[in-house]
């Protein structure tokens, strides 16, 4: 069996949730295996009503009011649980704040291995090679293993939510859980993913993010104005965040965040390989850059060579006249 855990967002399945189902059915897919989806811990009727749209074959619900507060404790012990009595192959999350927190406790339980943040997984005679970036993204390294069971967390866009096959579950079953106050001994503070004043831009569906091209901190209200014509979220490279231009929960690579919207516009970014891992997996990208050799263009379905001061005020200009 292939178990594909999912993580409650403010009454919503966590993007990288979604794209783990995607990751889950092809894995069954190839493996040749059951699916089961796991909806546990807080809001756990509203993952219920949204995991019963994704095709699977079971669907298991666990639900106690002692875990309805995301502890590290808590939802170790009930996942372990469900592992020892399902025995899965295979776990698979989204690599969130979450599950950095929690996952390895339940690898360290159950002596299972974990192998976080993937990229990508290629599919070898039922023999899955994974791969993970090193070197702070700048070379990737394969993994293979040996163990007959393992946990593991893809990062963003490692497979597309696009890919899921809708259905419905085949069965579902109400997990018995087992849990006491002895085995909750840590308690995590009410907003656990970001901070009171932080921005969760792996929620966004659309990103305007800016690079030291914009040239002045000055210049940062213009992009402001684009990204509030368009709903946007405003993200940035980490010079932007270095030069202390905008807060670091802003930033968006291999050392901030890593976000797949269904449109990045990027805005005076070069395009270096530690920005482009953190948002490589975006549906569409857009990219502003007066240097025609710039590297972002070379993943950029739209390219603007040009002067972003003169570009950006008539593009949100146009924008918000056809409002």
């Amino acid at each position: 069996m292939i178990l594909v855990v999912l993580e409650n967002q403010r009454g919503s399945i966590h993007p990288f949730s979604i794209e783990a189902v995607a990751a889950g059915q092809r894995f069954a897919s190839e493996l040749n295996c059951n699916l089961g989806i796991v909806c546990m811990g807080e809001k756990v009727d509203e993952l219920k009503s949204q995991a019963q749209n994704f095709k699977s074959s079971q669907l298991i619900i666990a639900k106690n009011p002692m875990i309805d507060m995301y502890s590290a404790d808590g939802y170790s012990k009930v996942l372990s649980n469900i592992i020892n009595e399902l025995s899965p192959k295979y776990v698979l999350m989204g690599h969130s704040y979450m599950v950095r927190d929690f996952l390895p406790r339940v690898s360290a339980k159950l002596d299972i291995p974990f192998v976080s943040d993937i990229i990508s997984v290629d599919f070898n005679n039922g023999s899955p090679l994974y791969s993970k970036q090193v070197f702070n993204a700048k070379l990737a390294t394969s993994i293979e293993l040996s163990s007959d069971q393992a946990l593991l967390s893809f990062q963003s866009a490692a497979f597309s939510s696009d890919d899921i096959e809708n259905g419905s579950p085949e069965t579902e079953i109400e997990f018995d859980v087992q849990i006491s106050d002895q085995d909750i001994r840590s308690e995590s503070e009410p907003e656990f993913q970001e901070s009171s004043s932080g921005v969760d831009l792996t929620a966004a569906e659309l990103i305007v993010s800016v690079g030291r091209g914009i040239e002045s901190e000055d210049n940062l209200p213009l992009m402001q104005s684009l990204a509030d014509s368009m709903g946007a979220e405003v993200a940035s490279s980490r010079p932007v965040v270095d030069m202390g231009w905008l807060p670091a929960y802003r930033q968006v690579g291999s050392s901030g965040q890593v976000v797949s919207p269904k449109l990045y516009f990027s805005v005076g970014i070069s395009g270096a390989i530690q920005h482009v891992v953190g948002m490589k997996g975006s549906k569409n990208i857009l990219a502003i850059n007066k240097d025609e050799d710039a590297p972002i263009f070379e993943i950029a379905d739209y390219a603007v060579i040009g002067d972003l001061m003169e570009i950006v005020p008539k593009l949100t200009e146009e924008i918000n006249n056809s409002k």
